[in-house]
């Protein structure tokens, strides 16, 4: 087995989650990769290192197998892409990615460098049938401080307009400290939706706003947006679920999970706007040098059940405050997702170049 499931677990998916979660679901935010295409992090590696922890590796059968573990009675599709740290070989992860979504018939997106042009992310989107990017912040140049990094350090203006150009999805992973709230952040945001209105603006984690502390005016600055979807992959907190929700409706917010880092057996804590993953002690080796993660004692972690669940949880009781009906569950765990996936593959050249004879994999 991949993992193992206890009663803890399937009492939490049997009485909060099973027959409450739509039958049909589309998870936006999921990574595949193989060991062997990761190293060590090279010097000056950025993020953090708590999600390494979790699984060396996650291959696309390790995926399924994850959502028939945790989420039996549900039917998942995910959209995939890689490792997108620098400790990973692009080409190989993103050739994999490719080779796993034809074989499968799922949606990928590439993990982009912004050292690569335009015509060299266009070049690679549509040889590997991709519907999108997928940019992180780690690929920005190594020489400007983390605290400094903008979006457009790693989502460059070529990218954008080629993604624009061809109708492209961008799963975008906010950097900066203040994450959602902070100011050149959603200025960006704003910018990219009116200035690249063809490509689909998903971004990720809502905005990294783990922690209450992290929203400040965000959804207030953010409600005047028409087009960009926000996903609450990895996000535990209620009320900024809720918040989103209310902000922009559930229309516009979509399901990811961020697998298989959602595997971890955990219960997430703020303090003072700081996130906190407490574990079981000694699951994850030794967490003592890692301000995210914490043991608890071993009682107690015998009660931790999946991040996944808590993350879903979460959601649940934002809907429930909110009054969420059926519809509007569908829309959020599948409709909207289905909708940007079908216009990415209606408009994009990628979907047509990886249907013609001659299609080769990147790298």
């Amino acid at each position: 087995m991949l993992f193992e499931v206890k009663n803890v677990d399937r009492q939490y998916y049997a009485e909060k989650l099973a027959d409450y979660l739509p039958r049909k679901i589309i998870d936006i935010h999921t990574h595949i990769w193989l060991k062997e295409f990761r190293a060590e992090p090279p010097p000056g590696a950025r993020g953090q290192t708590w999600p390494r922890r979790v699984a060396a590796d996650n291959s696309i059968e390790d995926l399924l197998e994850t959502y028939r573990l945790m989420l039996p009675e549900q039917e998942v599709t995910p959209v995939v892409f890689g490792w997108p740290e620098r400790d990973a070989n692009l080409e190989q992860t993103n050739s994999y990615a490719c080779q796993a979504a034809r074989r499968r018939g799922l949606a990928a997106l590439l993990v982009t460098t912004p050292e690569w042009s335009g015509p060299e992310v266009e070049r690679r989107v549509q040889a590997g049938g991709f519907l999108g990017l997928k940019p992180y912040l780690n690929w920005a140049p190594l020489g400007i401080p983390s605290a400094e990094i903008s979006n457009y350090d790693f989502l460059p203006q070529a990218h954008l307009e080629a993604a624009d150009r061809h109708g492209w999805i961008v799963l975008l992973h906010i950097p900066r400290p203040d994450r959602l709230r902070d100011p050149v952040n959603l200025a960006q945001m704003l910018e990219i939706e009116e200035r690249y209105p063809n490509l689909h603006l998903v971004i990720a984690h809502i905005g990294r706003a783990y922690c209450p502390e992290d929203v400040g005016n965000a959804f207030e600055v953010l409600k005047p947006s028409k087009r960009m979807v926000f996903d609450f992959s990895a996000n535990t907190t209620p009320c900024v679920i809720e918040g989103a929700l209310r902000a922009f409706g559930p229309q516009r917010l979509v399901f990811g999970s961020d697998l298989p880092i959602l595997r971890m057996r955990m219960r997430r804590i703020c303090e003072d706007g700081f996130y906190v993953n407490l574990v079981p002690p000694g699951l994850y080796g030794d967490v003592g040098g890692d301000p995210h993660m914490r043991e608890v004692s071993a009682e107690e972690g015998q009660q931790l059940s999946f991040f996944l669940y808590e993350q879903l949880g979460a959601f649940r009781r934002a809907a429930e405050a909110l009054g969420l009906s059926r519809d509007d569950m569908e829309d959020v765990f599948h409709n909207t997702a289905a909708r940007i996936i079908a216009a990415a593959r209606a408009t994009s050249l990628c979907a047509r170049t990886a249907s013609q004879p001659g299609f080769e994999t990147p790298g």
